[in-house]
């Protein structure tokens, strides 16, 4: 299934992210993918989460490695969110390196609506119902 990413986020990628073989490690891929997630909802929403009264959190993650990225490569983390419920959401993300056009990693989560102050999960507000549903015209509900 072909997945029409409309964000996309440049990373960074950093000496200490390389390994001895040359190549970005594992453990790194998770962080790439949160930098893509906080840029897409900061761009998407347009407004920062407060997570003490309005947030999402990540409650299921997988990850699909694919191929390498080597630390001068050009790579892209694609996010786009596929479903959004009332109070959880579903998101696919890859990792695009420009270098070789080959998708190196794919991800999928479930995120769900978090009040930290009263430590519960909550409905997805509105405005950002509204503005995801704008930005991904093609999101399940």
């Amino acid at each position: 299934m072909e997945i029409n990413f409309r964000h996309s986020s440049p990373i960074q990628i950093r000496f200490n992210d390389v390994d001895m073989l040359g190549h970005a490690t594992n453990s790194v891929y998770p962080q790439y993918f949160d930098l893509g997630r906080m840029a897409y909802f900061e761009s998407v929403l347009g407004e920062r989460m407060d997570w003490r009264f309005d947030g999402l959190i990540m409650v299921s993650i997988s990850i699909d490695f694919v191929a390498q990225v080597k630390l001068y490569d050009t790579v892209f983390v694609r996010t786009k969110i596929i479903r959004l419920g009332n109070k959880s959401l579903d998101m696919v993300q890859d990792i695009f390196n420009e270098t070789t056009g080959k998708v190196v990693a794919k991800s999928k989560g479930v995120m769900v609506g978090y009040n930290g102050a009263d430590e519960a999960s909550i409905p997805i507000p509105t405005r950002w119902r509204e503005r995801i549903a704008a930005f991904e015209s093609d999101v399940l509900f």
